[in-house]
């Protein structure tokens, strides 16, 4: 009933749903700054909604007096809350938009560009075959990002790489989880730079090798720091970015050695344009991996579900 009854505001304009993405997304970061990049405003902005959904609440959410913030009682009380109208609207608008349009309700995916360029599109083209009338929807982005459409439940499921020494960004416990398969990051280079370069992180080298890095900040480059360790191969980062694509594009153009996942340069490798700078030791195991609710999948979902 109470939730119901926060919906019907929500409805009526009272209560706007941005205060309470905000909030949830705050409560996973427990970080004003950060919070507000994800949630693409001004941290002004930002504070000023987050001040909003408590003068409409009555009561403080959030104890800035600490570092980090923290949720006040009533603010842990709410999260569960907040997190079930968000997902219940979501639900909702899907469902009305569906009815209007006299069709299925589409399957909406949050996945890393990575995965949605060299995976996720060609997997959907083949369920097309299998399930009569699906209709997808991508949203393609970082993995905090897709992590916090999953729990809001903006999306519907959420296919990313995990990794056993890089924590999840969120409770993985409160979804279904299936493991789809396992691939190999590699460290490579285009194939005649390598050879005139020396490039061997094996044998390491005189010179110091050019390095195409990640965001540090972004998953595959919390993967590629555990996977160096505290060994110190002879590199020098000369570009960094967290587009995977971006990545590949300077390494076959032969500006440096970058890691990649093996379905990224497939291809290439079996050309012989590209060849692995280093043997088993520098290689990173990824799990594929999707998440969902089953609770909240509908008929098509759950096809969906079983068939990835």
């Amino acid at each position: 009933m109470f939730v119901s009854s926060i919906l019907l505001l929500v409805w009526r304009g009272q209560l706007d749903i941005n205060w309470l993405r905000d909030f949830t997304c705050l409560a996973r970061t427990l970080n004003f700054t950060r919070a507000a990049e994800e949630r693409n405003i001004t941290q002004s902005a930002f504070s000023r909604r987050i001040k909003s959904l408590e003068i409409w609440m009555g009561v403080p959410l959030i104890k800035r007096s600490s570092y980090p913030v923290q949720l006040s009682e009533a603010g842990q009380q709410f999260l569960p809350v907040a997190l079930e109208l968000i997902a219940n609207l979501t639900d909702i608008r899907q469902t009305l938009r569906a009815q209007e349009q006299g069709s299925t309700a589409f399957q909406r995916v949050a996945v890393l560009h990575t995965i949605s360029v060299n995976y996720l599109s060609r997997r959907i083209a083949e369920l097309e075959d299998s399930i009569p009338n699906l209709r997808v929807r991508i949203y393609s982005d970082n993995l905090r990002t897709c992590c916090q459409l999953l729990s809001e439940g903006t999306c519907d499921f959420l296919l990313y790489y995990r990794h056993k020494d890089v924590q999840p960004v969120f409770d993985e416990a409160q979804f279904a989880r299936k493991d789809i398969g396992v691939e190999l990051m590699l460290p490579v280079g285009e194939a005649a730079a390598a050879r005139a370069g020396g490039w061997d992180l094996d044998r390491g080298g005189r010179a110091r090798f050019p390095y195409l890095g990640y965001d540090p900040s972004s998953f595959l480059g919390s993967v590629v720091d555990q996977t160096i360790g505290n060994r110190t191969p002879p590199l020098s980062l000369r570009y960094m970015d967290a587009l995977t694509e971006a990545i590949k594009r300077r390494m076959l153009s032969g500006s440096g050695i970058a890691w990649l996942p093996e379905s990224v340069v497939a291809s290439e490798l079996a050309a012989g344009q590209v060849v692995q700078v280093g043997g088993p030791a520098w290689q990173a195991e990824l799990t594929l991996s999707l998440f969902c609710s089953l609770e909240r999948l509908d008929k098509t979902g759950l096809q969906v579900w079983e068939a990835l």
